[in-house]
């Protein structure tokens, strides 16, 4: 497939040979449409969004077939996704959502209620940095909670310890972090002070997605200005008795960067609510991980076996003990959210059969009455 010059809006937001691919196979199947492709910039509502195409800007809705077919609310489109539209004439300028191309990472979690399912935060990311405060705010057990979901994602993750002029020994918490988090870049900026940009220049390459998460009060919508040289997100204060954050930014939106990378602002989040991430808990405990492959039994509960890899590094202080308890209390959260799905999964199933069965009886009864 060929990228042509009528593509220029789409290639500053990462458009590439590889979706060009992948958008005519949906072409192909969807041959009686004139599609274009855009991808989505904002999300403002449950199905309302703000899309970039090489047409122009415009707001777009999923399709009432799209909106039958979609099983979950994951499968609706996210900020950072590629969709394929159909341009309707008129004013404003809007679209209609048939697909989205298929996503190569997406940050997820659990979304709030009762009702276990899965909301995607960003999709299409390369990086996804996760920022923290240096005050005391500052809390290693809530870093490791958000790598988790970032090895989940597909997208690299990267953190940025934020607001360093609010602390004496920045480089004493990076040492901490470090630990915490193997083999993960740590980088410590200040936008007041205009320190740490140099560390991130790697990251904010023309045509790279990078999503910016985090609790409220971190400094994101400061991050995104202060590398955009702009004020492109209102940012509030602190307050003063617990240094928490107030929410400023109320939706997620996809910003172009001066040097082309592509910067996903977010809400600050008070608990990240993890979805399944079995792989993403491993990796964000890869050092508990491979002490346990040094367990005498496989299947150590790592609590009072004898010959147990994980407590002797705890003894000794190679491994520290609130870190043990948040892997093991994440793993028990993981495993109570699939035992949920499952049962949440056979009562759709259930609910579902009867509805299917009624569909059947009345293709049959309709077929009959033709033959007639």
């Amino acid at each position: 497939m060929t990228i042509t010059n009528k593509n220029k809006v789409t290639l500053q937001y990462g458009w590439n040979e590889a979706w060009e691919e992948k958008a005519a196979l949906v072409r192909g199947e969807m041959a009686g449409k004139e599609l274009v492709q855009a991808r989505v910039c904002a999300q403002y509502a449950a199905s309302a969004y703000r899309l970039i195409s090489d047409l122009g800007d415009c707001t777009g809705e999923v399709s009432g077939k799209f909106r039958f077919l979609a099983v979950s609310r994951s499968a609706y489109p996210a900020v950072g996704d590629w969709v394929m539209v159909e341009w309707l004439a008129g004013e404003p300028a809007r679209a209609v959502i048939h697909s989205i191309l298929p996503r190569k990472s997406a940050m997820t979690r659990r979304a709030a209620g009762s009702v276990p399912e899965e909301q995607v935060i960003g999709a299409n990311l390369n990086y996804l940095f996760i920022t923290s405060a240096l005050n005391q705010d500052f809390n290693l057990r809530k870093i490791e909670r958000y790598m988790v979901a970032a090895w989940e994602s597909g997208a690299a993750p990267v953190i940025l310890l934020t607001k360093s002029d609010l602390c004496e020994d920045a480089r004493a918490l990076a040492a901490l972090v470090e630990e915490a988090a193997p083999g993960v870049p740590v980088h410590v900026v200040s936008a007041l002070h205009d320190e740490g940009r140099e560390q991130l220049s790697p990251y904010l390459a023309a045509g790279n997605t990078i999503a910016v998460t985090g609790s409220s009060g971190v400094g994101k919508s400061t991050l995104l200005n202060w590398l955009a040289g702009d004020e492109l997100q209102h940012t509030g204060g602190i307050r003063e008795d617990d240094a928490r954050g107030r929410h400023t930014t109320t939706h997620r939106e996809l910003f172009l960067l001066p040097g082309g990378a592509l910067m996903l602002d977010t809400p600050g989040m008070r608990e990240l609510q993890l979805w399944e991430a079995d792989e993403g808990w491993q990796q964000a405990f890869v050092d508990i991980e491979g002490l346990a492959a040094d367990c005498r039994f496989r299947d150590c509960k790592h609590e009072a076996e004898a010959d147990c890899a994980v407590q002797a590094a705890i003894s000794t202080g190679e491994l520290d003990h609130s870190r043990f308890t948040n892997y093991k209390k994440t793993e028990r959260e993981l495993a109570r959210l699939a035992r949920k799905e499952q049962r949440a999964g056979q009562r759709r199933r259930e609910s579902a059969a009867p509805a299917a069965a009624s569909r059947k009886r009345e293709r049959r009864i309709e077929s009959s009455s033709w033959e007639e």
